[in-house]
């Protein structure tokens, strides 16, 4: 098979997905779908691209077995997100019913954005919850939280785990981002998302979330941070490219003036050329001129390592 050709079709998938484009030829071998499949499970994208799967006419869709297994995934996906905006909305209730502000961050905040908002792969649900690191464990040594406390978890220095209904991990943020790996743009980065996490908005799925100004830097130095330390996937670039979708020109122009003091620029740049390679974004939405020799380094880690590098054949501490 050949490698580009095939990567390229997987894009063209993914692009009439997530409504880039329109509907075309799309004329794949048995063999070709099979491999479409896997590199969709291995991205954490099953269920979005499931979208174009069911909109192709009959004579273009996958082998049978391929397209029954990809629709049972989907309803599966399809399920967990129903699951998880009800976990989500009934923490926000019980914080708040115990005089803390919450807000959604990342997964269930970002599937809202999609055409299909259950399409989205969820991993866990992430919670920011105010108050700061001392006084957010202490409340999870309260009722009904310390039921839900996971012995062998131990709190990092951001956030603290706790299991809800199906054994669902929740990861309890006491500090709305996960830093980066210089202290001096990291401390001044935190500085500010602690200052923007404070500007939540309730959402009809019955939780609150974040601003997308935060959500785009926290985001992008979440995807820095995990691509340093073991690799990122294809998810969270879709992701980004809903939060700059659903941005203001302000937003993103009050994103772009931080990213070089946030130690965000060269990611920004490599990021805004894989959203153009992948997804074909406008530019009018980017927050900075794409950087190909760090794109191109980027989108062949993302495609290699596959969703957080768990499919990568390397091992990521070498990255410095």
């Amino acid at each position: 098979m050949d490698a580009k050709r095939n990567q390229e079709q997987f894009f063209q998938l993914l692009r009439l997905s997530m409504g880039v484009t329109e509907q075309g030829d799309f004329e794949v071998t048995a063999e070709n779908w099979q491999w479409l499949f896997e590199t969709a499970a291995c991205q954490g994208l099953t269920g979005v691209c499931n979208g174009a799967v069911s909109q192709l006419p009959d004579n273009q869709k996958p082998p049978l077995e391929i397209l029954i297994q990809w629709l049972y995934e989907a309803d599966v996906i399809n399920g967990k997100n129903e699951l998880f905006n009800q976990e989500s909305a009934r923490l926000t209730k019980l914080f708040g019913d115990a005089g803390r502000r919450s807000a959604i961050l990342k997964g269930q905040a970002n599937a809202r954005l999609y055409p299909d908002k259950f399409s989205r792969a969820p991993g866990d649900i992430d919670i920011w919850v105010e108050g700061g690191q001392e006084s957010v464990l202490a409340l999870l040594q309260t009722e009904p939280f310390v039921a839900m406390t996971g012995e062998k978890h131990k709190p990092t220095s951001y956030h603290a785990h706790i299991f809800v209904k199906n054994k669902t991990k929740v990861d309890v943020h006491f500090s709305p981002g996960t830093g980066n790996y210089n202290p001096f743009t990291n401390k001044r980065m935190e500085r500010w998302l602690n200052a923007e996490i404070l500007n939540i908005e309730s959402v009809e799925e019955g939780f609150n979330v974040p601003s997308v100004r935060f959500a785009l830097v926290m985001q992008m130095s979440h995807i820095q941070c995990h691509f340093v330390r073991e690799g990122i996937g294809l998810r969270q670039i879709c992701d980004y490219y809903w939060l700059l979708r659903n941005s203001s020109q302000e937003d993103r122009q009050v994103v772009a003036d931080c990213l070089k003091g946030f130690g965000l620029r060269q990611m920004a740049g490599a990021l805004m050329w894989v959203l153009d390679e992948m997804l074909q974004m406008d530019r009018a939405l980017m927050l900075c001129e794409p950087d190909s020799y760090r794109g191109e380094w980027l989108l062949r880690e993302i495609m290699d390592g596959g969703n957080f590098g768990y499919y990568a054949q390397r091992q990521y501490q070498g990255m410095w």
